[in-house]
């Protein structure tokens, strides 16, 4: 979980898309094509996790994206960043949906499905402290040794991520490659892929709790995904450039108390939630440094929110296509994903990054209210 994180690119990315010349329309370009390939992968892949093995993509994953980055670096112009957001969202697909089926299916052969919640909203803050670790060496490695530096320790710590994946207990991973075995009961291999495709959409289609946790939690998941243009938000507030990381080590400081507090308090989930969207454009309008703790504040609710959201799924879902709904989640947040990035694309024709992060408070007020009607 650390060091699948533990990237030093991610503070400063889109100051290095900025720096290379690319228009705020043309990042969010970049932002569409990486939601596009993980939401056209995500379903795909969770079908595959519970067929074969969820373990195995779990490896693939942080290698994949590792190659992204190198692009990034070895050739920095639209084109090499375009494929390494195309690697970059197969990668996040690979382990989505596989990784939250593989934690909830142990925890409850443990019979601890209960701690659910608690135990991903612990990953979430160990991924955050993570990356407010990599912020605040990304500004010393950037001047010491520019963005191939930043690069070439950002490979090494996935490389360690994919590693580390290897040793991930899988108890039903040989029942699960036995049975897509092709002559298996008859079934070849393509057959068992399309059956357990058709019973994780079967039981979203047909169970009504399942239907609306997951349209919930995948609006509250594409949402967040505004969070790719906080370094923009930071540069706004008048910071200077190597200053941008210590701002985004407060947002991620928010994020991961977030995740500490997960599986806590969850019936006040509607009035957090509406707080959390008043200091979101409270403190984006301010556009003051000393603001940004507002922003961090409202992005921590989120993150809290996130997780309650995915440990109800959890729980409505069957173990047989787990890691399926998780991945149709995964599907409907990045064409969410895509609808912020568009906003924002066409937004910052006629706003910057204080009104357009104020802007998206609507949004997650709406889901407050929904949430305080019980329709999630």
């Amino acid at each position: 979980m650390f060091f699948e994180e533990f990237v030093l690119l991610y503070p400063v990315y889109t100051v290095l898309f900025t720096r290379t010349g690319l228009s705020p329309a043309e990042i969010s370009s970049l932002f569409a094509v990486w939601s596009f390939t993980a939401f056209a992968a995500e379903l795909p892949s969770g079908v595959l996790a519970d067929t074969f093995s969820r373990r195995r993509l779990i490896v693939a994953g942080p290698l994949v994206t590792a190659a992204g980055f190198a692009l990034w670096v070895v050739a920095p112009s639209y084109p090499a960043f375009a494929a390494g957001f195309m690697l970059w969202g197969l990668g996040q697909a690979l382990i989505s949906g596989a990784l939250e089926a593989l934690v909830y299916e142990g925890l409850d052969r443990a019979g601890a499905a209960g701690s659910y919640a608690r135990v991903l909203g612990r990953a979430a803050a160990v991924r955050t402290t993570a990356v407010m670790v990599a912020s605040a060496l990304a500004g010393p490695v950037l001047t010491a040794g520019g963005y191939p530096a930043l690069a070439v320790a950002s490979v090494a710590t996935l490389l360690v991520a994919a590693a580390i994946g290897r040793s991930f207990p899988e108890p039903g991973a040989r029942g699960r490659r036995a049975a897509a075995a092709p002559g298996a009961d008859g079934e070849t291999a393509v057959a068992a892929y399309l059956r357990v495709l058709r019973t994780g959409l079967a039981e979203v289609r047909t169970t009504a709790p399942v239907r609306r946790a997951l349209a919930y939690a995948a609006a509250l998941t594409g949402l967040s995904s505004l969070d790719e243009y906080l370094p923009l938000l930071a540069l706004a507030t008048g910071v200077a450039e190597p200053a941008v990381p210590l701002v985004m080590l407060l947002f991620t400081a928010g994020d991961a108390a977030g995740g500490w507090l997960a599986g806590r308090g969850e019936r006040w989930e509607a009035v957090a939630l509406a707080v959390g969207a008043a200091c979101l454009a409270a403190g984006s309008l301010a556009g003051t440094p000393t603001a940004m703790v507002l922003v961090a504040g409202a992005f921590g609710v989120f993150r809290w929110a996130i997780v309650a959201a995915e440990a109800r799924l959890q729980e409505r879902v069957s173990d047989a296509a787990r890691a399926t709904v998780s991945s149709a989640t995964g599907f409907a947040a990045e064409v969410a994903a895509l609808g912020v990035f568009g906003c924002y694309a066409l937004g910052s024709a006629w706003a910057g990054p204080g009104p357009l992060f104020a802007a998206a408070a609507v949004p997650y007020l709406l889901l407050a209210l929904a949430r305080g009607a019980g329709r999630s």
